[in-house]
């Protein structure tokens, strides 16, 4: 059967968010996932191609998926909340998904800006069922609430990410609680060149193998 997409506004805590739900196209969902786009400044939306594949890749795994642009991006009202008001945007989207689907658990995912976002939002009390984070930044934010998340986290990260650089992700990886998983995918950048397929296969494999 054809996945069902469908446009919405969500109500944000800075007025309207333009968002993206699609479901599955195999089977009915067995979770629901909020994905985060990246930085809002620099051009991220949710229709960034890493973005767009994560979402392949968690569809694949029988996942519904709600994309969402933060304030301020495209059509979603706001301007930039330096982090702290896309945390806010992140947890409205997490209300709105899980009164939509009300009986099936649910989990965070994003790339870049977005996955410090749902790191943030899921090690900060929710109960997501897992955190998966494509192109973590290790040098502009500090780490060290990772030491005391002990939500099941997901690592992906090119191997020549210029903002989450491989020598200091597996320094700092350690020290993160468990459970914890890291994937290393070769690709040329931060956004994944030349690898997408990789991305997505990765994204696809790691949430399948979620027991939730």
């Amino acid at each position: 059967m054809p996945r069902r997409i469908e446009s919405h506004f969500i109500a944000g805590p800075a007025g309207r968010l333009e968002a993206l739900l699609e479901e599955p196209e195999e089977e009915a969902p067995r979770l629901a996932a909020v994905l985060c786009h990246p930085h809002p400044l620099y051009g991220g939306t949710m229709h960034n191609k890493v973005v767009y594949r994560m979402a392949r890749g968690l569809r694949r795994a029988g996942i519904v998926v709600l994309r969402f642009n933060f304030r301020g991006v495209g059509a979603s009202e706001g301007e930039h909340g330096h982090m702290t008001g896309e945390i806010e945007d992140a947890r409205a989207a997490v209300s709105w998904l899980r009164a939509r689907y009300p009986q099936i658990p649910y989990a965070l995912a994003g790339f870049s800006f977005g996955s410090v976002a749902i790191a943030k939002l899921g090690c900060s009390g929710a109960d997501a069922g897992f955190l998966m984070a494509a192109g973590f930044p290790t040098s502009r934010e500090s780490l060290k609430f990772l030491e005391t998340c002990y939500s099941p986290k997901i690592f992906i990260q090119s191997t020549n990410d210029e903002f989450g650089p491989r020598v200091e992700l597996e320094a700092a990886y350690p020290s993160f609680a468990e459970p914890k998983q890291l994937v290393w995918i070769e690709a040329a950048d931060h956004f994944f060149g030349g690898a997408l397929e990789q991305l997505e296969e990765a994204v696809w494999k790691a949430a399948s193998s979620q027991k939730i």
